[in-house]
């Protein structure tokens, strides 16, 4: 593995810019149900795409996957699929703590967790705390979680200055006790797609050694790992849709040309601490105005295909960026939460969810932003010294 912080740390850049920016082309889907544009997408996310990339840059995939143990599979696919079923609770923590509250909670635990649980497992904490590279790596870490409660500011004091009957809508049944638990769960289970790919190493290993022996970049070791990842979060996210499909009677939208409402409109969505910054930014998507019944179906698929292979790239970026990390590559989890809260606040920006907020409001959020730009700074100059250290 040929260590470069820095550039690790642009690859998660990219990541973030990926991971923020994804659910804008849902913004384009019209007259189709949560669960049927979501499932069309995440075919593009979790199969279609992770496959492709895997086949196209990798040799044999196949091949490589199959050499490793059924423990290593098994337990990537696992953490992959909890991953998947933190999302079902995190609208619960948006109900019972409004959306500033909630997320800071939601994605401090996701971060702190994802982050810190590597190294925890391989008994290296330790050697964290006993040198000047791990030190700065942790010190890294605490800026990002400062930086997400200072966003977390902003979006409370930004529901503070919401009207009172914009206050009921947005948090309906605000019950701290409930929503603490809930955002923990959530956050924790959001966590474990670092999990997964920390216990999909061995496939990143064997993937390594035979992208040298072709001559080619080890920057693509992680992607078999992710096909196993996401087949397990595939899993989760088809059951829960087909479900609400069912539930609902929203499936005859795949192929209906005319507007087919279903039974419920209001249906409760899945979504992990990951997905969430972005689709909060697009709140209304998608838009179904108008009185033309005509459901543009070609369009449908189309925009649901581009947001789900943009979700896909958060991970190829963030499996670029890990490798390059060096030493502590677990930190990479950091860089790319930092990343997506950053980005996606950009998103809330140009779409004017901040408008009419008070300074106080915006200077929260630009000291948010500015403290985890620097933290993944910071993550990276403590991942450059360990490359230091013979």
């Amino acid at each position: 593995m040929n260590a470069n912080p820095f550039l690790g740390v642009f690859f998660h850049w990219l990541g973030g810019l990926a991971s923020g920016s994804f659910y804008v082309p849902y913004r384009f889907v019209k007259k189709w149900a949560w669960e049927v544009y979501w499932l069309a997408g995440g075919f593009f996310s979790w199969i279609i795409a992770p496959w492709f990339f895997a086949w196209l840059l990798v040799p044999d995939p196949v091949g490589i996957i199959q050499q490793a143990d059924r423990r290593t599979i098994f337990l990537a696919y696992l953490f992959g699929a909890l991953w998947g079923l933190g999302g079902l609770t995190f609208g619960l923590t948006m109900r019972y703590l409004g959306i500033g509250l909630g997320m800071a909670v939601a994605l401090g635990y996701c971060a702190a967790v994802g982050t810190l649980t590597p190294p925890i497992i391989e008994n290296r904490f330790g050697e964290l705390l006993s040198t000047n590279s791990g030190l700065v790596t942790l010190a890294g870490v605490l800026v990002c979680l400062t930086g997400i409660a200072f966003t977390g500011l902003a979006g409370m004091s930004k529901e503070r200055e919401l009207s009172e009957e914009q206050k009921r809508a947005a948090v309906r049944e605000f019950n701290f006790t409930k929503g603490f638990l809930v955002a923990t769960f959530s956050g924790v289970l959001s966590a474990c797609f670092a999990i997964g790919l920390f216990y999909g190493k061995p496939i990143m290993k064997t993937a390594e050694q035979v992208l040298r022996a072709d001559h080619r970049s080890d920057l693509w070791s992680n992607l078999p790992v992710l096909v196993v990842v996401l087949l397990g979060g595939f899993t989760t996210n088809f059951l829960w849709c087909t479900l609400l499909l069912i539930k609902n009677r929203t499936a005859r939208q795949y192929v209906s040309r005319t507007f087919a409402p279903g039974r419920n409109e209001k249906e409760t969505i899945i979504e992990t601490a990951i997905d969430a910054p972005s689709e909060e930014v697009v709140r209304g998507a998608p838009r179904r105005q108008g009185s033309n019944d005509r459901v543009p179906l070609l369009g449908n698929y189309l925009f649901s295909a581009l947001a789900g292979t943009t979700w896909y790239l958060q991970f190829f970026f963030y499996s670029m960026g890990q490798m390059r990390m060096g030493k502590y590559e677990f930190s990479s989890w950091t860089l790319h939460m930092a990343s997506i809260i950053i980005f996606s606040s950009l998103w809330g920006m140009a779409l004017k969810e901040w408008r009419g907020s008070s300074r106080k409001t915006r200077r929260l959020l630009s000291a948010g932003l500015a403290t985890l730009i620097f933290s993944t700074l910071v993550v990276g100059y403590g991942n450059y010294l360990a490359t230091l250290i013979k």
